[in-house]
């Protein structure tokens, strides 16, 4: 748990305006609560909050996904850029924590609420590769930010010749990679983009800042539900759980002073901050239903009779949910059809 240590108001409207209050702390954390407002009646109110992790690293959250952003003397960097609807509350936010230029934003996924603000985020930076033509323009991206992913993820979010791609083409990434380990060194930091191929999709990347010691994990982890994975676009169970086990090798856990909330934080895709005990009870939990699943499976149960007998039991009421935009019955159909795959391979 991060412990606040200052928490601001900012509001947007035709202008910035500032109001703060100092709520006492004592380990150099704080929280940042950004809050849209519009002039006029009628208004829609949103929000962001935005957690100081590490003295130069932080989280956003209410864009959509969560969001990893790291400052330093070399600029921004940006994993995942929230919603297109909130991107310029993202902008505005991130403007507030350095007067540094964005210099990169890495996609986790293809997903909307983690892309679908890559334009706005990326065309607020600047490259690092300027060069001197007559238009002022950088080597990439027409002189804004590059937009860094797994060469999936460019797949995910173009689209071929003649069809409608589901983003705009400024939104796509600039930079793609499909060898299993990314790397860059920016701010006197270490950075790893590790491609986590069929866990929630085929295009999945965790995202590993060395010397801030924190996992940016997108939607591998999410601690208000269960796993979203997206079989018709190449998720798997088994690839879920070997993200997970990933992250755990990853992260250290605040041992031999276990009375300390320190360790590896890793940021999941939404919900709070998390350590590498979290990670692992997330990943027993994952594994445990994946089992429970397999063996009803092996006896030649139809998904319906899987249905019947509750898989998740223990679990529903933490992680589960009977409506919304991913079910309890949704998560026991993708591991079904999964694990049924993997028999007829």
């Amino acid at each position: 748990m991060i412990k606040p240590m200052t928490r601001c108001i900012v509001a947007f409207a035709t202008g910035l305006v500032l109001t703060a209050a100092t709520i006492p702390g004592g380990d150099g954390t704080g929280v940042l609560r950004a809050q849209q407002r519009q002039t006029g009646a009628g208004a829609d109110a949103g929000g962001l909050e935005v957690f100081q992790l590490r003295p130069n690293f932080y989280m956003i959250s209410g864009a959509g996904g969560n969001i990893g952003v790291q400052a330093g003397q070399d600029g921004v960097v940006v994993v995942d850029a929230g919603t297109a609807a909130q991107a310029d509350l993202v902008v505005a936010a991130i403007k507030k924590l350095s007067e540094q230029p964005i210099r990169y934003v890495i996609d986790t996924s293809a997903d909307a609420d983690h892309a679908g603000g890559n334009e706005k985020v990326s065309k607020a930076g600047r490259t690092l590769f300027i060069t001197n033509n007559a238009f002022g323009e950088g080597m990439t991206n027409g002189g804004a930010a590059a937009i860094l992913s797994a060469e999936k993820v460019l797949t995910r979010m173009s689209a071929p010749t003649g069809k409608t791609p589901p983003f705009p083409t400024a939104a796509w990434p600039t930079e793609t990679f499909d060898q299993r380990r990314r790397y860059m060194y920016l701010n006197d930091e270490g950075i790893e983009v590790l491609h986590q191929p069929a866990a929630h999709t085929d295009g999945d990347s965790i995202v590993f800042f060395r010397r801030s010691d924190v996992v940016v994990a997108g939607d591998i982890v999410d601690t208000a539900r269960f796993p979203v994975i997206d079989v018709a676009k190449g998720g798997s169970i088994q690839g879920e759980i070997d993200a997970l086990n990933r992250l755990i090798e990853l992260a250290i856990p605040s041992v031999p002073l276990v009375s300390r909330e320190g360790g590896t934080y890793v940021i999941p895709g939404h919900g709070r901050v998390c350590d590498q005990l979290d990670v692992v009870e997330y990943r027993d939990m994952v594994t445990i239903v994946r089992d429970r699943i397999r063996d009803l499976l092996k006896e030649g149960k139809t998904l319906e009779q899987v249905q019947a007998t509750s898989p998740t039991r223990g679990y529903t009421r933490r992680y589960g949910s009977d409506s919304g935009s991913w079910t309890t019955k949704m998560f026991v159909e993708a591991v079904y059809t999964s694990l049924a795959r993997e028999r007829t391979k």
